[in-house]
């Protein structure tokens, strides 16, 4: 008899490039556990990010959050049994999408900080959008709760990772160029006393893995998903 599996759900689209990611990993990591045929349950909304981002952008996180709420409902009534937010940055309104739906949440940064504490890591540099590297949603998550020194890139250098994020990675562009920007970054946090550094934004791995550097990376997005393959099998 086969293990019962739970549905996943996933709110996506944010952008849709690496939420292709969550939903290859999650059906190739189910049916690693599984064998044969088996492959995830899963539950999906995927947003407009052309909504998303420019509410973002104007600052408007309580429009975000409407949006996002309405569609994990839809979600949690299309039969999920438990949420992915599929993005690092939105996970700034998580607690305003947690009191519009009843199954729980798996949070990015606390899947992530398990894993770093796993591996005796204490002190980390964040790359990600500019929200989720210099506001404390994410950030402060990782101190405050896992006892986890984060530190960050400079002001110039979170400008230029921010744009290649919306300008190029999630339209689905890879440039070496950006490529040799991040990894002079990864370098330089590195330098500063990072014994790793998290790829806080879930297209981040597009463009930078493991075996263009040295210093160890941590990929949200497979961290998360994971994750997720681990509740979906929990009796």
């Amino acid at each position: 008899m086969s293990k019962k599996q739970k549905t996943i759900g996933l709110l996506g689209g944010m952008s849709w490039e690496s939420t292709a990611t969550y939903y290859r990993e999650l059906n190739e990591g189910i049916k690693a556990k599984l064998g044969g045929l088996h492959s995830a349950k899963i539950c999906l909304v995927s947003v407009d990010f052309a909504e998303i981002e420019k509410l973002q952008h104007i600052e408007d996180w309580d429009g975000t959050a409407a949006i996002l709420s309405q569609a994990a409902s839809a979600i949690e009534k299309g039969g999920a049994d438990f949420l992915l937010i599929c993005t690092n940055t939105m996970h700034k309104v998580a607690p305003q999408i947690e009191e519009n739906i009843s199954i729980p949440i798996l949070h990015i940064a606390d899947a992530t900080a398990e894993r770093l504490l796993e591996d005796g890591i204490k002190k980390v540099g964040l790359l990600g959008t500019r929200f989720t590297m210099e506001q404390d949603f994410y950030k402060a998550r990782l101190v405050k709760k896992y006892g986890i020194d984060v530190i960050i890139p400079e002001e110039s250098e979170r400008e230029d990772i921010h744009a290649i994020i919306y300008n190029e990675l999630c339209l689905g562009t890879i440039k070496e160029v950006s490529r040799k920007r991040y990894l002079k970054i990864i370098e330089k946090l590195a330098a500063s006393g990072a014994e790793a550094v998290i790829l806080g934004c879930t297209e981040i791995a597009l463009l930078v893995q493991q075996d263009h550097t040295a210093t160890p990376l941590y990929d949200t997005t497979t961290i998360h998903a994971e994750q997720a393959v681990r509740q979906a099998l929990m009796s």
